[in-house]
């Protein structure tokens, strides 16, 4: 019961969309309606400028991190920690609050998947920087992080839990950019400082 609890709590916390309530507390507008439509940092970036993004891909991160130690504390092992994670994750994806039209997650992956296993995660997430900072595409760096992740943690030899996850992580990442990987393969994907009103 107490899992099912910490899960649900993950998952409504998760919900919460920074991106959504900064652009409406900032400039009175649903984010989802401006630039690429998404609810998370790189469009807050294009549509609000840099502090606004800096803030919101912190607090994404922070949920992530939130629902792992809240399976790590309410109730411990593996599996409850990895399960909160998840929950987060679909939570901002698909968020209870605001029509279940959310973001694609990748800050509040990197705050679970840092929090379950920073070396890997860390290793993957330098190689994303320096793809981003090489071509200026944030979605080919994400899917690079969310690739690479499960890589590491398999070769580090980490548990079997914290691999699965990494791997349903990878499959929502590439769900969620799936029209991303359609414009980076026809070359006109929007690069990181382009301003979309």
């Amino acid at each position: 019961m107490f899992e099912v609890i910490a899960i649900l709590i993950s998952y409504l916390l998760g919900s919460i969309s920074f991106s959504i309530l900064i652009a409406k507390w900032v400039k009175g507008i649903d984010i989802r309606n401006h630039g690429s439509g998404n609810a998370g940092a790189t469009n807050t970036l294009r549509i609000l400028g840099k502090g606004p993004a800096i803030a919101v891909f912190l607090l994404d991160i922070a949920k992530g991190v939130a629902a792992v130690w809240l399976g790590k504390l309410m109730i411990g092992g593996e599996w409850v920690p990895v399960l909160c994670g998840l929950a987060a994750i679909i939570g901002h994806n698909w968020p209870v609050y605001f029509g279940f039209k959310g973001g694609k997650g990748i800050a509040t992956t990197v705050g679970v998947l840092a929090t379950l296993a920073f070396l890997p995660t860390l290793f993957a997430g330098l190689l994303a920087i320096g793809i981003i900072a090489l071509t200026r595409f944030v979605s080919l760096g994400s899917l690079v992080l969310s690739a690479l992740t499960p890589v590491f943690i398999w070769l580090m030899n980490m548990p079997y839990p914290y691999l699965w996850a990494s791997l349903v992580i990878c499959l929502f990442a590439f769900v969620r950019h799936r029209t991303n990987i359609v414009k980076l393969m026809q070359g006109n994907e929007n690069k990181l400082g382009a301003r979309k009103g």
